[in-house]
């Protein structure tokens, strides 16, 4: 019986400090690369936005976001660096024709005026 409480307190103190271990390596990882990123990166930013890093400060990134359209990030709001490989499935996937279901129909000038000003 007297072993019981010296027990239960390693069994709730083993997973907390696994825990903790496993996200501090995981910040690590993203300090890691945040602190790697170059010009061309395609990246994700926390909010979700897709760009591609065009210039770099100490503490910002210049991500262009559209042609011609260039914002102003900290380096903690990269969320992600898109690989090549998730780049070109993004795009190859939008062009898949393959599937029935995703297919758009795509409707004339005409029908498209008729719907905007049907009130």
């Amino acid at each position: 019986m007297e072993l019981l409480f010296p027990l239960l307190l390693v069994a709730l103190l083993v997973p907390m400090f696994l825990g903790v271990r496993r996200q501090k390596r995981e910040a690590e990882k993203v300090a890691s690369m945040q602190d790697n990123l170059k010009v061309g990166d395609q990246v994700v930013t926390t909010s979700g936005l897709y760009g591609t890093v065009v210039e770099l400060d100490d503490t910002t990134v210049d991500l262009e976001i559209a042609e011609d359209v260039v914002t102003t990030w900290l380096r903690q709001a990269i969320r992600e660096v898109r690989t090549d490989d998730a780049v070109s499935t993004e795009e190859t996937g939008s062009e898949d024709t393959g599937s029935d279901t995703t297919d758009a129909v795509e409707e004339s000038a005409e029908q498209t005026e008729t719907r905007l000003t049907k009130d």
